[in-house]
């Protein structure tokens, strides 16, 4: 679950961090009140849940009240790397003396949380990493060890910084691991931090991803854990139904058992010339309930043409995919052409079924995706 940066920024102020003084705004009227309570240049930011806004025009600057209701009414309502624009951030703008980059995520290569801190803040760290390594610190621990400002100082030591801002960011970096422990959060994120001016080093922007598998432990996020801006209807509908379902731009919908079998369906589509419209695992010893929903949800599409459905018969039953599949053809609101492969437990019970319900079924999954190639190109 990806939160907004006014949500991240929430959690870390709990946690004792400086975040700029501000509000959402989701009218331009809302905008130029907070401007105006500000009393400063502010910047508004629009709540995306995506990296690089910045670069795509998400973030803008101004002088006064009047240019934030302005800016505002530009923003809300846009589209910004395929999200639409519904919330703005309106902060004060800050006076930038340094940036860094500082960061707790996981490290899915070793297996551990992995803690970050470069000295050079608001730019992409993955360039950062390639073309000055020499800026970027790494530290890999995991909870049982922990991570606090001692590590911290000794993780900072390879950049030459003073007593006073190695302490301060020493702070924050234990504060972020603490945050991200307490919050099951796959990514806690600060770029920038910044010091100011005046010698405050102030979260100027936060990400933070928790882990869905960690939701349940977590009430405070109940109220939105089934809504992301990032997601297509089918995918929010889908996640609601506990089915593991990513929308792709084709018309041939892929439905399977096991997230490699499915992925290398999606393959074969691609190898005989057709374009996948979706991924849906049913897991290992789907029922025919969850079958058939998911059957439903790849028909409901209307870009999808047909639907190839791949089932490895262990620990599922063929039999029973053979009934969900027939039960949600009947069901479907539009008649769309199925065709199946399905091999191992049960499966001549199922084929059975299938050939009496007059429902295309192969041998092999190369020719299943070839025959319901076929039967789209008829259409």
């Amino acid at each position: 679950m990806k939160l907004l940066e006014f949500e991240a920024k929430a959690i870390l102020r709990e946690y004792g961090l400086r975040v700029s003084p501000g509000r959402v705004a989701t009218t331009p009227e809302e905008a130029e009140l907070i401007a105006r309570e500000i009393g400063r240049p502010v910047v508004l930011k629009a709540q995306i849940p995506v990296a690089g806004r910045g670069k795509a025009g998400g973030i803008l600057f101004a002088s006064g009240p009047a240019e934030a209701a302005e800016m505002a009414a530009r923003l809300i309502g846009s589209t910004i790397k395929e999200s639409l624009v519904s919330q703005l951030l309106v902060e004060e703008a800050l006076e930038i003396e340094s940036e860094y980059y500082l960061s707790v995520t996981v490290d899915r290569v070793v297996k551990r949380y992995a803690v970050l801190a470069s000295t050079a803040g608001g730019v992409d760290i993955e360039q950062v990493a390639l073309v000055s390594p020499e800026r970027l610190a790494r530290y890999w621990t995991d909870p049982a060890s922990g991570f606090g400002e001692e590590k911290a100082r000794e993780m900072l030591g390879q950049f030459d910084l003073s007593d006073d801002i190695a302490g301060e960011l020493a702070s924050v970096l234990a504060t972020l691991f603490s945050a991200a422990m307490d919050k099951d959060a796959e990514l806690v994120e600060l770029n920038p931090l910044v010091r100011t001016a005046s010698a405050e080093f102030v979260a100027a922007d936060a990400r933070m991803i928790v882990d869905d598998n960690a939701l349940f432990r977590h009430e405070e996020f109940a109220g939105r854990s089934l809504t992301r801006e990032d997601e297509t209807s089918l995918e929010s509908e889908a996640r609601k139904q506990s089915l593991a379902y990513v929308d792709l731009p084709g018309d041939t919908g892929v439905v399977g058992n096991g997230a490699g079998l499915v992925m290398a369906t999606v393959d074969l589509v691609h190898h005989f010339g057709g374009s996948p419209a979706n991924f849906l695992d049913i897991g290992g010893g789907g029922d025919v309930d969850i079958t058939r929903r998911g059957l439903l949800l790849v028909l409901s599409k209307p870009e999808v043409k047909g639907v190839v459905v791949n089932i490895f018969g262990g620990i599922t039953r063929c039999d029973l995919v053979a009934q969900a599949v027939v039960e949600a053809r009947r069901e479907a609101a539009v008649v769309k052409p199925i065709a199946v492969s399905m091999m191992g437990t049960n499966e001549a019970e199922g084929k059975r079924m299938l050939d009496e319900a007059g429902v295309m079924n192969f041998p092999t999954m190369e020719e299943a995706v070839q025959g319901i190639l076929k039967a789209q190109a008829g259409l």
